[in-house]
C-alpha cells in the first residue's frame, strides 16, 4: 500500500512540475504593467473605455461593476513577422493577441485613486501541427495604453479646472 501511495505521489509531483513550466514565465519573469491614477473610478473607467475604442480594440466584454475589459483575439501576424524579421527565428503562420484591462478603486491618503492593470496575451502558430503557443509580450502595447489613459485623465482634469474657473468668474460678474 505504501508503494502505491509513493508511486502515486511521485506521478502527481512530476505532473505538477510539468504544468508549472507552462506558467513559469508568468510567475517569475512577467510583471503585469499597472498604473495608479489620482482620479475616481468613473473618470478612470470612462478614460479606459475611450482609449480602448479609440485604439481600435475590438471589445468583447466590458463590465463597469467588476472593472474588467476584455478584447477579442485580434490578428497581428504582420507585426510579429516584421519584428521577427530582424532576428533569427522563422516566420509565423499566424499570430494574435488579446488585451485584458482591470480597473480597481482605492484610497491613498484620504483621496480616491484607481489602479489600472493591462495584460496582453500573445500567441503564435508556427504551423498547423504545432498549434497555438503563448509567448511573452514586449510590454510596449500595455505601457502605451496606460500612458494614453493617464493623458486622457490629465486632460479631463484640466478641462474641469477651466470650466470651474469660468463658472466662478461668471458668478462673480453676475
Amino acid at each position: 500500500m505504501q508503494k502505491i501511495i509513493l508511486i502515486y505521489s511521485l506521478i502527481l509531483g512530476l505532473y505538477s512540475c510539468a504544468s508549472y513550466e507552462k506558467y513559469r514565465q508568468i510567475t517569475e519573469e512577467l510583471e503585469i504593467p499597472a498604473q495608479i491614477y489620482q482620479a475616481d473610478f468613473n473618470q478612470t473607467w470612462a478614460a479606459v473605455i475611450q482609449e480602448m475604442a479609440k485604439g481600435r480594440y475590438d471589445i468583447a466584454f466590458a463590465n463597469q461593476e467588476t472593472g474588467k475589459v476584455k478584447t477579442r483575439w485580434m490578428d497581428n501576424t504582420l507585426q510579429v513577422n516584421f519584428t521577427d524579421s530582424f532576428g533569427g527565428s522563422d516566420k509565423v503562420k499566424a499570430a494574435e493577441y488579446q488585451i485584458l484591462v482591470n480597473v480597481a478603486e482605492g484610497f491613498s491618503y484620504g483621496r480616491k485613486v484607481t489602479k489600472v492593470t493591462v495584460y496582453k496575451r500573445q500567441r503564435v502558430e508556427r504551423d498547423f501541427l504545432q498549434g497555438w503557443k503563448e509567448i511573452p509580450t514586449d510590454g510596449i502595447t500595455e505601457k502605451t495604453i496606460l500612458y494614453r489613459i493617464g493623458v486622457r485623465i490629465e486632460n479631463d482634469n484640466k478641462i474641469r479646472a477651466i470650466d470651474k474657473a469660468k463658472e466662478k468668474e461668471a458668478l462673480e460678474n453676475f
